[in-house]
């Protein structure tokens, strides 16, 4: 028996890197998902890999998580789908290579659009379904957004304010038994697809073997933080609101000096 049973999930940004390696986790664990994204052909190898790893389970909803309409759709969707929600995962995101002063208006409004405000717009979107049920919310942060990362100003600013969003839904949630926490991951590999320079949506694909190692002795992977949302989506986790758990191997925990 896994721990989400008859479980519903709705994950954003669930075609790739992490968002995929909770949905994957998720089936494992016995719930039925549905995933979106932006692109239809990442969704449908996204589709295959999922019912290959669990059953017919398992949706894609192309969905652009900043547009108002496009996150009703999808919510209205999954709800559909799965006959209602337990769980929403905010996992899509975007973050842009530059100093903050060095970053253009047009790349801050989009960050804060993907990274801020889409998670405010599926929230709304979805409380409805998950009050009913006592379902909760799981929010993809990053440790990025609890120290700050000078080169990359805008993505930790959107970072540090989806924690307090976090906590504002666990306020509003609390009489409900809507749960909202927010996981905060290091460095995972192989990295995020939308991290590029000004102006451009995609960049050069990243070299873990260039990263310092933390403190745990390893870089992180993405079934390190499903294995996180897994538990703040199951009953082990019902007293937990307003949580922040970095999931980092220890890289905030202090500096080690040779």
């Amino acid at each position: 028996m896994g721990r989400l049973d008859g479980k519903a999930a709705l994950v954003t940004g669930g075609t790739s890197g992490i968002g995929l390696a909770i949905a994957e986790r998720f089936l494992a664990e016995g719930a039925s998902v549905v995933v979106t994204g932006r692109d239809e052909k990442l969704g449908s190898r996204a589709v295959e890999r999922l019912e290959r790893a669990g059953g017919a389970r398992a949706w894609f909803r192309r969905a652009d998580a900043a547009d108002v309409d496009a996150v009703d759709a999808s919510v209205a969707f999954a709800a559909e789908q799965l006959g209602g929600l337990d769980v929403l995962v905010n996992n899509a995101g975007i973050g842009v290579e530059a100093r903050l002063l060095d970053t253009p208006v047009d790349d801050f409004d989009r960050t804060m659009a993907v990274n801020l405000r889409a998670p405010f717009l599926y929230a709304r979107a979805c409380y409805p379904h998950l009050a009913a049920r006592g379902g909760c919310m799981i929010h993809i942060s990053s440790d990025a957004g609890v120290t700050g990362e000078p080169e990359i100003g805008a993505y930790s600013i959107s970072k540090a304010a989806l924690i307090m969003l976090s906590n504002m839904l666990a306020l509003d949630g609390g009489p409900e038994g809507v749960r909202s926490n927010c996981i905060c991951p290091g460095d995972i590999e192989p990295g995020m697809r939308h991290f590029a320079p000004p102006g451009q949506e995609e960049g050069r694909p990243f070299d873990p073997s260039e990263w310092p190692a933390p403190p745990i002795g390893r870089i992180g992977r993405a079934a390190d933080i499903a294995d996180a949302a897994a538990f703040l989506a199951s009953a082990e986790s019902s007293f937990c609101t307003g949580t922040v758990l970095l999931v980092d191997g220890g890289m905030r925990a202090g500096i080690i000096r040779a």
